[in-house]
C-alpha cells in the first residue's frame, strides 16, 4: 500500500512487514491537531488492509509519545457543537480501528503519553516505555470527560479503584510504576527501547501470521463488547463538556499557565 500519497501528518515507515507510524509534530511534543486527527482516523483501517503489512510500531518523534490535543485546536473548536461532534466521532473511528486491527501493534513510549495520546498508546498490543515516560488522562483537569478512551481501556488494564485514582483526578504515573501496575507492558531503559521493540516486532513478524491475528481478535473481542457499551456514552458526555465555560476557562487557564478557576457550567 502506498501511504505517501494518503498521508501527510502521520510518518510512515516499511521494513521487512513491520510498518511504523509516527507522530510527527516534534515542535508540540507530537500533540494531536486536526491533520493528525483525521489520520489517525483511518490509518488503522488501512493497515489492516495492507497485505505488505504483519506488524505495527507506533512511536512519536523527538522523545515525545503524545502531548495529547493541541491546545490551539481545543480553542478553535470550543463552544462549536458541530466541530466538536467531528472530532468526537473521529475519537471513535480511532478507538474502534484500533481493536479491530488483527495485526499486532506495538506502542514505544518515551516522554508524554497523554490524553488522545495515552489512549492510543494503551489501545495497542504491548507497550514498552521508559521508566520516566508520563501517562495520563488528564480530561478532568482540563474540564472534560475522558470520553476518547480512558474510562474503556484503565479499569480492564489496572482495575476499577485504581483506574478512578488517575482518571477522576487527572494525575501522571510514570513508567515504571505503570509496569508494576499493568497498564503497560514493560519499563525498559532509554538505550534498551529500540531492541526491545525491534525483537518484538520480528518475533511477531515471523510467527504464524494468522494464529496470532486470528487469537488477537478473539482477546479484543471482549473488550469491544464492553467498548461499545462505554464509547457511545463517554463521548456524547465529553461533547457536552466539550461545549461548557468550565472547559473553556479551563483552556484559557492552561494557556496562562494559571490554575482553573471551576464553576459548574
Amino acid at each position: 500500500m502506498n501511504y505517501q500519497d494518503n498521508y501527510k501528518a502521520l510518518k510512515i515507515t516499511q521494513k521487512n512487514r513491520i510498518l511504523t507510524v509516527t507522530l510527527d509534530r516534534p515542535e508540540a511534543k507530537n500533540a494531536v491537531n486536526p491533520a493528525v486527527h483525521e489520520e489517525l482516523s483511518r490509518i488503522f483501517s488501512d493497515i489492516d488492509r495492507d497485505t505488505d503489512t504483519d506488524v505495527v510500531i507506533l512511536t512519536g518523534a523527538n522523545n515525545a509519545f503524545c502531548a495529547g490535543g493541541d491546545l490551539e485546536w481545543l480553542m478553535d473548536i470550543n463552544g462549536d457543537p458541530v466541530a466538536t461532534a467531528n472530532s468526537i466521532l473521529n475519537d471513535r473511528k480511532i478507538q474502534n480501528s484500533l481493536l479491530d486491527l488483527e495485526k499486532p501493534i506495538i506502542a514505544k513510549v518515551t516522554g508524554p503519553a497523554v490524553g488522545v495520546g495515552c489512549t492510543l498508546a494503551l489501545f495497542c498490543d504491548f507497550i514498552y516505555a521508559t521508566p520516566d515516560a508520563k501517562f495520563a488522562d488528564p480530561h478532568v483537569s482540563v474540564g472534560l470527560v475522558a470520553g476518547d478512551g480512558g474510562a474503556v481501556i484503565w479499569p480492564q488494564l489496572i482495575g476499577y479503584a485504581r483506574a478512578k485514582r488517575y482518571l477522576l483526578t487527572g494525575d501522571f504515573i510514570d513508567g515504571a510504576t505503570a509496569a508494576e501496575y499493568g497498564l503497560i507492558t514493560e519499563a525498559v531503559p532509554k538505550e534498551e527501547l529500540d531492541a526491545t521493540v525491534d525483537a518484538m516486532a520480528k518475533r511477531m513478524a515471523d510467527g504464524a501470521p494468522y494464529a496470532i491475528r486470528w487469537t488477537k481478535s478473539s482477546i479484543n473481542a471482549g473488550l469491544k463488547l464492553l467498548a461499545n457499551a462505554i464509547i457511545d456514552r463517554s463521548g456524547a458526555y465529553e461533547n457536552l463538556t466539550m461545549l461548557t465555560e468550565d472547559h473553556k476557562t479551563a483552556l484559557l487557564a492552561f494557556k496562562n499557565r494559571e490554575k482553573p478557576v471551576f464553576k459548574g457550567r
